[in-house]
């Protein structure tokens, strides 16, 4: 089993039972990151939690040899969506996408399906009139996909 492997269980058990969830852990040279999300949020608290429990078991079974940062925090705001589930949390938000033909396009987000997400964009019609049209967006189509904030 390799250290990511076993950091993904450690911080699994962490947040069993919780509606928090594993977004990405990255382990670039001597530095650990462990990124959470929940559907209403993540605590401060929750991600000291997490950092603790992951910190000692790191050190207990020696995961990681040289000296190490561990950082365990939410995405943030700025942080493309990666889950199907962080789409979920932020229905009702404005969302700006990057298309895999290099378009983008920007909308609110309306649904979220199994296989693609709903946005409603403004659009101008033929009379120049701006009216607001619903696209049903396949996640194969979406290169990057960010919250906007208002």
């Amino acid at each position: 089993m390799d250290s990511i492997q076993r950091i993904t269980e450690l911080v699994e058990e962490k947040i069993a039972g919780t509606d928090l969830f594993i977004v990405e852990i990255r382990l670039q040279a001597n530095r650990l990151q462990v990124f959470i999300d929940g559907d209403k949020g993540v605590s401060i608290e929750a991600c000291a939690a997490v950092s603790r429990h992951v910190g000692h078991a790191i050190e207990e079974e020696n995961l990681i040899e040289q000296a190490y940062t561990l950082e365990v925090s939410s995405p943030g705001l700025d942080a493309p969506l990666k889950l199907k589930r962080q789409f979920v949390k932020n229905t009702g938000r404005m969302l700006a996408l990057k298309m895999q033909d290099g378009k983008r396009r920007t909308g609110r987000l309306v649904k979220v399906t199994e296989e693609a997400m709903v946005l409603e964009e403004k659009i101008k019609d033929e009379r120049k009139k701006t009216v607001l049209v619903e696209s049903e967006l396949p996640f194969s189509e979406i290169s990057e996909a960010k919250v906007t904030i208002n």
